[in-house]
């Protein structure tokens, strides 16, 4: 039934000649089609909370908590895909796969948009969400794979920080299309399905830029490429793994994964627990406007790209394609920015504006290092899955306390005792990153 899914076959190597052009263009191409694949996943995953203001309005009956519920749902939801999708992935095509789990989400908002009858019921509402954080699930995945077959390890770091930079992309322009489609039509169910035509169209765009790999297109393997070969690497690197080695083989033994798996998780709490309460902290603790706390939740995420990329850099060329090193030095002064974040309880707007930025800025790099470092300790065929067993963690238990457990802390001990609770997840993190100091991404040949 899903045929269609399935890794595209190996054909004739090209003429040398024809090798290194080919080897370019293709390259930018299916680099545009995961940088714009995976920023549209952004532009439809945060949708239900633009629009939780509207439904309270019309559907009094519900509470924040009720409404909460079915966001709770999307977080485990994606969580789980990320792992489960990500070992589907890595035995599938990401020119298919990427697109498909978009236009799926992409259908559950025309839902939302469209059917407004679906808001007198708590329960279609979670499911859909639900469903919603499911396909979104199957979006990193792919984006992984692509990079480890057609990136070599030396230059991996630089590449995955560029493309990282999608998630703020996305997560800048969500609220922004969401408000240009609310003008155009009236309703506030454009929120949901006018988002969701712009990604349908990325979708497409997205499938024609993808290809399989290297060898799909008659191109040699990046290792052989790049001259850039990890020091176990042989020819079984380029068959497909069986779903047993895959999980037994590749991650479920592997003892640093499980240290980074675990780092993932107390760095998304950082992640989350600031950026989804800056407007509540900022409105209701020190009294600023709504337009005020969205400056602060701007520049955060738009500090983020000059983050990553520049945390990329240093881990390719300062730490010579160690990653941990790049994230407990980035994480110090994460620690930093939250500790005056906090302390600022009376003081100015700026120096808010001043610690989200700087927390902004670094938090991003050590979130996409540990993905990239994922990619790194597995064979390139168990790349999904060791992205999405990562993932995994962040989101189930990391991003998932982000909510729930910041929310019960600052009712419990206040906003002092949030920001104790996330200095302590940024010292984790360096702890258990500590953990992984003495793994590189090593190389046998010297990439050219």
């Amino acid at each position: 039934m899903f045929s269609f899914l399935k890794p595209a076959p190996f054909v004739d190597r090209l003429p040398p000649d024809q090798i290194d052009r080919e080897y370019r263009r293709l390259r930018l191409r299916v680099f545009a089609g995961i940088f714009l694949g995976y920023a549209a996943y952004y532009l439809v995953r945060k949708n239900f909370s633009l629009a939780m203001p509207d439904i309270l309005k019309e559907y009094p009956q519900y509470s924040k908590a009720q409404l909460g519920t079915a966001m709770t749902g999307l977080s485990i939801a994606y969580g789980f895909s990320k792992f489960l999708m990500g070992s589907i992935s890595d035995r599938s095509n990401p020119r298919y796969f990427l697109p498909l789990g978009l236009l799926l989400a992409c259908s559950v908002l025309f839902v939302f948009g469209f059917v407004k009858e679906i808001y007198l019921s708590l329960t279609l509402m979670i499911v859909l969400q639900t469903l919603n954080g499911w396909f979104n699930g199957m979006g990193w995945a792919p984006c992984g794979k692509t990079m480890v077959h057609w990136f070599s390890t030396k230059e991996r770091g630089r590449a995955v920080s560029v493309w990282n930079v999608a998630h703020n992309v996305g997560g800048a322009m969500v609220a922004t299309i969401a408000l240009a489609g609310v003008m155009l039509f009236g309703d506030w169910g454009a929120k949901f399905y006018f988002n969701a035509m712009v990604s349908t169209v990325i979708a497409v765009i997205a499938f024609w830029l993808m290809r399989d790999t290297p060898q799909s297109c008659g191109l040699p393997p990046i290792e052989e490429y790049k001259n850039d070969y990890p020091p176990n690497y042989s020819a079984a690197h380029e068959r497909t793994f069986t779903f047993r080695e895959i999980f037994l083989e590749h991650v479920l033994c592997n003892r640093l994964l499980w240290f980074i798996a675990i780092a993932n998780a107390f760095v998304y709490v950082v992640r989350y627990g600031v950026v989804d309460w800056v407007p509540t902290y900022l409105q209701t603790a020190k009294h600023f406007s709504f337009q005020q706390s969205s400056t602060a939740w701007a520049l955060f995420e738009w500090a983020a790209v000059p983050g990553t990329i520049l945390c990329g850099w240093m881990s390719d060329k300062v730490f010579k394609s160690r990653r941990a090193p790049a994230t407990i030095l980035f994480m110090v002064p994460t620690l930093m920015g939250l500790i005056v974040y906090g302390l600022n309880r009376n003081g100015p707007l700026w120096i808010d504006l001043a610690a989200l930025f700087t927390i902004g800025f670094f938090i991003y790099g050590p979130i996409m290092l540990i993905g990239l470092q994922a990619l790194d300790m597995v064979p390139k065929k168990a790349a999904g899955t060791a992205a999405g067993f990562t993932g995994f963690f962040g989101y189930v238990f990391g991003s998932a306390f982000a909510g729930t457990g910041v929310g019960w802390i600052a009712e419990t001990w206040d906003w002092s005792g949030v920001i104790i609770a996330m200095c302590a997840c940024s010292v984790l993190t360096m702890v258990f990153s500590a953990f992984t100091l003495g793994h590189r991404a090593e190389s046998s040949g010297n990439a050219s």
